[in-house]
């Protein structure tokens, strides 16, 4: 499904025009309809010292209240330079993020010149429509420069995969063909936004997604004091309990329903309520189905996860659970979600990448960033090893996966010089937790040589004193500013800065 969905611009292509009782309100909600232009200087994951190509992008967006512009996170995502524009002007302004949520896929902007906002009403938040409701969609898409008003009609309200972080949250799909064409515009009922155009599906005609009301709200309150947050966790997996056989062993009646708990987090708030084998019956209120669904309103039902994303973190999330036929109530204090719970990291933005040479050898963490550098098919192109990681949960003795990314050519290494995507396991007998700590056992190595394995026993094995004396030549040979990442090792940096 993931790579079925793109985030893109979208632009609704249905010929109809919206109604206009009051051609002057019409207007004046124009003019806060933004388009917004991005130069995007991505790091090069295969040479993590540099940057791609930079590329321009172009988006649309909204004003809202306190000098704000709602729009889509990959719209600016690594955005080294981001302008804005209005509806009718020739003049670009400079802009800034003033906060993002990747994974809601959502971001605010804000023009320090005064002058772009003195124009300009902003947007209040309306409520999600009822299906079948038509809806108006407004944005700027590609080809042109002039502002496009559309209309389509909501079609299902349930939660999807969000293409730009692969989350899973709240969204609304339209009913109507999509092309590409304005990411971030506003989707407008009654003069106001229920939502922001987001991403389509290229497997299906005429389906397109929106971030809903709820998760733009949740937003809008994170970033009250400018602090991200995201949305919390409830710090256990869930398998839907639809088989009768599961739900007799589990101790539940023919009348109770629920959602069985297959793992708890250990270092999750959860994990001092629940334990394997419990069933969530319900969620703040929310009454779980075997399916794991909640009805989020009458005859429409989503992921029980809907009744966590409400909250926010450090919030008391009431919960109904059976353990061993037996009914407890509890609360849950929720807490944010961990970096990753999996071995690879999921995605990110507008972060350098880390990295550290030794001997030639480029080390690096295996995340997604990694992964996706092998292009739009990287779910057939990137290295075995790495597709079947990304699906293991970390563990208390291994939280990251370090990867020996390639080999630059030199006297130190040599017969390592076709090595490269080559997990490592140890460093010297000692095993390897995370990328930082696999960067401290070489840089604090006392041996004369730095012995490399994999879980196969596969070794590597280079001198110590070759690779400290060799190290200045390979960096200037293969144009390399430093041997690691700033901050890698902040005391070292310090020095060296």
């Amino acid at each position: 499904m993931m790579k079925q969905l793109i985030a893109i611009s979208l632009l609704i292509l249905s010929g109809m025009q919206p109604a206009a009782a009051d051609s002057r309100e019409h207007e004046q909600l124009k003019r806060s309809i933004i388009k917004i232009y991005t130069t995007a200087a991505a790091p090069d994951y295969f040479n993590p010292w540099a940057l791609l190509n930079p590329k321009q992008l172009s988006g649309s967006g909204a004003v809202i209240r306190n000098q704000q512009i709602l729009t889509n996170a990959h719209v600016v995502a690594n955005g080294s330079f981001i302008q804005v524009q209005r509806h009718g002007d020739a003049k670009k302004y400079r802009a800034r993020v003033k906060f993002v949520s990747h994974d809601a896929d959502l971001a605010l902007l804000t023009v320090d010149d005064d002058d772009f906002f003195g124009d300009t009403r902003p947007l209040a938040l309306g409520r999600l429509p009822d299906l079948q409701e038509e809806v108006t969609v407004y944005g700027y898409p590609i080809g042109g420069k002039s502002l496009s008003i559309t209309r389509g009609v909501l079609s299902r309200v349930e939660h999807q995969y969000y293409a730009h972080a692969e989350s899973y949250l709240m969204a609304g799909q339209i009913d109507a063909a999509i092309n590409p064409g304005n990411s971030g515009g506003p989707v407008i009922s009654s003069g106001r936004i229920v939502g922001v155009a987001m991403q389509t599906n290229q497997s299906a005609e005429n389906l397109g997604y929106f971030v809903p009301p709820s998760v733009i709200t949740h937003v809008l309150e994170d970033a009250e004091d400018g602090v991200h947050q995201g949305f919390p966790e409830l710090g256990a997996v869930t398998q839907s309990l639809e088989s009768p056989s599961m739900k007799k062993a589990a101790g539940l009646s023919e009348a109770q329903d629920g959602a069985m708990i297959v793992k708890v987090f250990s270092d999750s708030p959860a994990a001092r309520v629940f334990q394997p084998g419990d069933v969530l019956l319900e969620v703040d209120g929310f009454k779980v189905a075997a399916d794991r669904t909640v009805e989020w309103r009458e005859n429409q039902r989503t992921n029980y996860h809907y009744a966590v994303d409400r909250h926010h973190v450090g919030d008391k999330l009431p919960v109904r659970f059976s353990r061993d036929g037996e009914e407890k109530t509890a609360q849950v204090t929720l807490a944010a979600v961990p970096p990753s719970r999996a071995l690879v990291l999921g995605e990110q933005f507008d972060q350098q990448p880390r990295y550290y040479i030794y001997g030639g050898v480029v080390f690096v963490p295996l995340n997604m960033n990694l992964i996706k550098r092998w292009g739009n098919n990287w779910h057939s192109k990137a290295p075995i090893d790495y597709l079947y990681a990304r699906n293991q949960w970390s563990e208390e003795g291994r939280r990251e996966l370090v990867v020996a990314l390639k080999v630059l050519p030199a006297n130190v290494n040599l017969g390592y010089h076709d090595w490269k995507n080559w997990i490592i396991d140890s460093v010297n007998g000692h095993s390897v937790a995370d990328f930082d700590g696999f960067a401290q056992l070489m840089e604090t190595n006392k041996s004369d040589f730095i012995e490399l394995r994999d879980r196969s026993g596969y070794r590597m094995v280079l001198d110590a004193a070759e690779a400290r004396e060799q190290e200045p030549l390979i960096l200037q040979t293969y144009h390399i500013p430093q041997r690691h990442s700033r901050g890698l090792f902040s005391q070292l940096a310090n020095k060296v800065e």
